[in-house]
């Protein structure tokens, strides 16, 4: 598989990342953040931990629900499935690794390709109606009753961060519509590739729409699973937007609501949409710094930053990559 064998370079480019992001976090007020991880209520943590978590099994459920054959693929390998897909979507930008190593467990449970392709593609559409609905409700929310003002850095990236994501929505949603639009479009992404002389086939980009227009073909024919699809997305980026309340409740402090935690998470994650590099690293950083400040005293924001970035990004690759690991080990 191509993309396994660019893993330990892209694992090397988070660790750099990562050094870095730590050393700008830290620079200035080590001392304070150090002093603040000796005062973390560990109950608190454990919540937040399993918060995260549970946007993982969430998540591993609904591709259990789109698979619908038990006997190939159980909700415990689905959920397996998608820990592993954390360590890929982690280091890889715009998290695009996960789906190909989905797609390839997939088969190992005896799903034809095209089968696979078709489930992980829907849960992708699924995922990314949820991820727009989310953004869209929190900046009504905020725009109506203000929980944090907004300067202009934030009003800017925000705008970028959810036109991004609504404009892959309407794409996806032109995809489905008619075989025609699906050719236009795909004659724009190919001039599009040609201009930036990346190497992909024609054929590749053509078999990529036709996928994506046979899953919403499948997917017109079952609403039950569509609401089912986008309920629980939106349940799991819930549980993993309420992480920083658990962390600012474990850092002694009572500055923020769970309500106001949601919106302001829904913006870090929409800010930071078009960052493209592995987990958004830096502009993530910068999104809580800029949303957080509102609600959490300084002298412990860095560290609320810290927690909550490993247990939403490093964890999880952590996490994935030793599953993987155990995984490979135990077919050999």
């Amino acid at each position: 598989m191509r993309f396994i064998k660019n893993i330990r370079k892209n694992t090397i480019l988070v660790l750099v990342i990562t050094i870095f992001s730590l050393y700008i976090i830290l620079r200035k007020d080590w001392r304070e953040i150090i002093l603040s991880f000796q005062n973390i209520q560990v109950f608190y943590i454990t919540l937040a931990f399993l918060f995260f978590f549970f946007s993982i099994i969430v998540r591993g459920y609904i591709n259990y629900k789109i698979t619908g054959d038990k006997e190939k693929l159980s909700i415990q390998e689905a959920i397996k499935h998608n820990i592993i897909v954390q360590f890929f979507n982690g280091i890889t930008p715009f998290s695009t690794g996960g789906q190909p190593m989905e797609i390839y467990m997939l088969t190992e449970h005896d799903i034809p390709l095209p089968l696979a392709t078709n489930q992980v593609i829907q849960s992708a559409i699924f995922y990314q109606i949820a991820l727009v609905l989310f953004g869209v409700i929190a900046i009504i929310l905020n725009l109506l009753f203000g929980f944090f003002p907004q300067d202009t850095a934030t009003n800017y990236f925000v705008a970028l961060g959810f036109l991004m994501n609504l404009g892959v929505a309407v794409i996806l949603f032109f995809l489905s519509s008619s075989k025609k639009i699906t050719i236009k479009i795909g004659n724009v992404f190919k001039w599009i590739v040609h201009q930036l002389r990346i190497q992909v086939e024609d054929q590749e980009i053509d078999k990529i729409l036709e996928d994506y227009y046979q899953s919403f073909q499948k997917m017109k024919k079952n609403r039950k699973l569509v609401i089912e699809g986008i309920f629980f997305n939106l349940l799991s980026l819930a549980c993993l937007y309420s992480v920083p309340f658990f962390v600012v409740l474990a850092m002694s402090s009572h500055s923020l609501t769970l309500f106001e935690t949601l919106i302001s998470s829904a913006y870090v994650y929409v800010m930071a949409s078009f960052i493209p590099i592995p987990g958004s690293s830096g502009g993530i950083e910068y999104a809580f710094s800029k949303v957080y400040y509102h609600f959490v005293s300084a002298d412990i924001l860095s560290a609320t930053l810290i927690l909550w970035r490993f247990i939403t990004y490093y964890f999880g690759i952590l996490l994935g990559a030793t599953v993987f690991n155990l995984e490979k080990r135990g077919k050999k």
